[in-house]
């Protein structure tokens, strides 16, 4: 009996570092968030004093140099975390995944150096908590339309706009936004909470990531000091570079969460009886698991690729795309089918199955929808751009 989610022997592929990286962040998953997740769902209620404990593990901003506060890890291992931390749910993924990919990363790529020690160390140990304010109410997979403006005034600017469904924004401490100068240029500034002028009024009623808080960010003339620009990147490449990273950060998370449906659909299978026999004896459920592991494992090899093409730095947006939507449809089909097994039960709490198909429904359109992913694929293979 072979009931091990790596069918392939891909752990062989990675390092004894990443093996001990991965255990620690399951050991910290299975203790510090599987027992109290439901109940955070239920209640629509974040896991208590969750990015410090984060920061604890050494899960936000793992890549970042160790001068800056992060652990000096690669990609590989940063992928690693993302899928572990999703196993638990993906409200906790997400929560990572924005600190890290979202507000560490344009920091530490195109901030200057003075923004870097101010602010890395602080998200890295998760006693700052940061958003990212790219969607607005009027712009999702078009983002260069985005109308929040950055306007020169004397020696400062004003900042006026707002953005829409974004993560932590309810309890940021700071949030990179991106808008548009006096020139049409997209720059990224750094808005602290204390700034007179912004709000942050949360998103509720959500059937999806509950575990996790949403909401806007509304700049009402806001005072923007030169110190509080970023000065690396006046172009849309600043945001999109991020999303980027959070791609692929997603491309490894959602493959925990598959995991964590699988694991579950083949025990309560083998457990579970009906006309005398387990029910994993049956054709069609031996077809759904045997799927299931099929899907886990092709996954795992594209994300390891992947990882593989980070570190060196090879990996194309459009490989991102691909791995982002592949990975997106294959676990949100599984956590469905995989209900199934379960019948009725599944759709309880006792099992994390229903939960995790309400989150990927997020997963499936945040950071570029399963549409837009297709469509960069298709641009890119034919080189014609079927967007406009």
């Amino acid at each position: 009996m072979n009931n091990t989610t790596d069918y392939f022997k891909i752990d062989d592929l990675l390092s004894e570092e990443h093996l001990i990286i991965r255990q620690s962040v399951r050991d910290f998953v299975d203790k510090e968030i599987k027992p109290i997740i439901d109940e955070c769902a239920h209640e629509h209620k974040d896991v208590p004093d969750l990015m410090k404990k984060l920061g604890a593990i050494g899960a936000l901003g793992p890549y970042i140099p160790e001068e800056y506060g992060g652990a000096g890890l690669d990609q590989m291992s940063y992928g690693i975390i993302m899928q572990e931390l999703e196993r638990g749910d993906s409200a906790v993924r997400s929560a990572a995944s924005v600190q890290s990919s979202l507000v560490m990363y344009p920091i530490f790529t195109y901030g200057s150096e003075e923004q870097k020690q101010k602010f890395l160390p602080l998200l890295a140990s998760g006693e700052f908590i940061g958003s990212f304010g790219l969607t607005e109410p009027n712009h999702g997979s078009n983002p260069g339309g985005m109308e929040t403006r950055l306007t020169k005034e004397g020696e400062h600017y004003r900042l006026n706009g707002a953005k829409m469904w974004i993560t932590n924004a309810p309890v940021c401490d700071i949030a990179v936004v991106w808008a548009k100068d006096d020139e049409g240029k997209i720059r990224g500034v750094i808005v602290e909470r204390a700034m007179e002028g912004l709000s942050t009024p949360e998103t509720m009623n959500k059937w999806s990531l509950r575990a996790s808080k949403t909401g806007e960010l509304v700049f009402d003339n806001i005072l923007i000091k030169e110190e509080n620009i970023l000065p690396g990147v006046q172009s849309l490449r600043g945001p999109l570079s991020c999303l980027n990273s959070a791609r692929y950060g997603i491309s490894w998370g959602v493959v925990g969460a598959a995991i964590d449906c699988y694991e579950t659909a083949l025990k309560y299978s083998l457990e579970r009886t009906q006309f005398g026999k387990p029910i994993a004896s049956y054709q069609l459920q031996q077809k759904k698991l045997a799927e299931f592991i099929t899907e886990i494992t092709k996954a795992q090899l594209m994300v390891w690729r992947l990882g593989m093409l980070k570190n060196e730095n090879k990996a194309t947006p459009e490989q991102i795309s691909m791995a982002k939507r592949n990975n997106v449809r294959m676990v949100i089909d599984i956590a469905r089918e995989s209900r199934q097994i379960i019948g009725a039960m599944g759709i309880i709490g006792d099992f994390p199955n229903m939960r995790h198909a309400a989150n990927l429904e997020s997963v499936i359109t945040y950071e570029g929808t399963h549409d837009v992913h297709l469509l960069i694929t298709g641009a890119d293979i034919t080189g014609i751009n079927a967007f406009v």
